[in-house]
């Protein structure tokens, strides 16, 4: 079984948009405040408490941008917050029934036929089984009901 790592947002991406960076669409983060469901933040991939600011903004998790780079709404906790490092599945694919998972090639095109409705229970193991294949490079975990991104999974 191969080994596997989610990703999250990294911390200086996260910072930057905190402190007024442009999003994929090159504008401001919107400021929200949380109604404790449902938004999960991309940086420390647990849902933002109710109450707590966040900010909405569209993202492009890719280097590239070519036909199979999407661009979609995510939270990111509006205060500082620490990037996922824990083992397990992080807290917020506990929040969802299943997700869809989708493998990628290291040119960032999507691996067709990868592309599965996964049950929360099953994600590491898919993603382990499509991580083994050379041909594909990391695998996108996103909403199996909103499409949005969620987080990635590569190889630790």
């Amino acid at each position: 079984m191969t080994t596997i790592t989610y990703q999250p947002i990294d911390k200086q991406t996260a910072t930057q948009l905190r402190n007024g960076g442009l999003d994929a669409n090159g504008q401001i983060p919107e400021r929200q405040v949380s109604d404790g469901g449902g938004n999960p933040c991309r940086c420390c991939l647990c849902d933002v408490p109710k109450g707590a600011q966040m900010l909405v903004l569209a993202h492009r998790p890719f280097a590239t941008i070519n036909p199979y780079a999407e661009t979609g709404p995510i939270f990111l906790c509006a205060d500082d917050c620490s990037p996922w490092s824990g083992q397990g599945l992080p807290p917020i694919f506990l929040t969802s029934p299943d997700y869809l998972l989708k493998a990628y090639t290291p040119d960032e095109r999507i691996k067709y036929g990868t592309g599965q409705i996964t049950a929360s229970a099953d994600i590491a193991a898919y993603a382990s089984d499509l991580l083994a294949r050379d041909d594909i490079a990391f695998v996108d975990v996103r909403s199996a009901r909103n499409n949005c991104y969620q987080a990635r999974i590569v190889r630790s």
